[in-house]
């Protein structure tokens, strides 16, 4: 019997890492009061070229994150990587949000936002250089990330 994980309930899977990039609260407005449940975007990857992003809602945080990780690991893409880096700039626009990203300099590492840096990083990227234009919204950004990932061509 596989080994599970305490934090998601799933089987260990050690080469897989996640990271938590946001958890909101939100109520629904119902007759018999205001109904609470739990929203976690999450980013799962092999820090060897994969990455997925999952959006989890649960009446729970842990169940949230839980479910989350699982539609992140369903989800994974290739990300093409050359030393360390991406193979070619990509400026992408998904809905409210534009995301630049540029191969670094050898030695350069992780030179990007919040949002983008935990998809990169949890990709394997060693050197990238990226800009958030227009959006703060994280889940637009990390969405938007993923798609210019997946633009990328060898």
């Amino acid at each position: 019997m596989p080994k599970m994980d305490p934090q998601t309930n799933l089987p260990a899977q050690p080469e897989f890492i996640e990271k938590v990039v946001q958890i909101k609260r939100v109520s629904n407005k119902t007759k018999g009061g205001n109904q609470i449940s739990f929203t976690a975007l999450t980013v799962s990857g092999d820090k060897k070229s994969k990455v997925g992003v999952g959006l989890g809602k649960a009446k729970s945080v842990a169940d949230a994150i839980q479910k989350s990780i699982k539609k992140a690991r369903k989800n994974m893409i290739e990300v093409p990587m050359i030393n360390g880096t991406i193979p070619h700039e990509v400026k992408l626009k998904y809905k409210g949000a534009t995301v630049l990203i540029r191969p670094g300099k050898e030695g350069s590492g992780l030179i990007a936002g919040g949002p983008v840096r935990a998809v990169v990083e949890v990709a394997g990227v060693k050197d990238i250089v990226s800009k958030i234009v227009g959006s703060k919204n994280k889940s637009l950004n990390v969405w938007a990330t993923l798609q210019a990932l997946s633009m990328l061509k060898k």
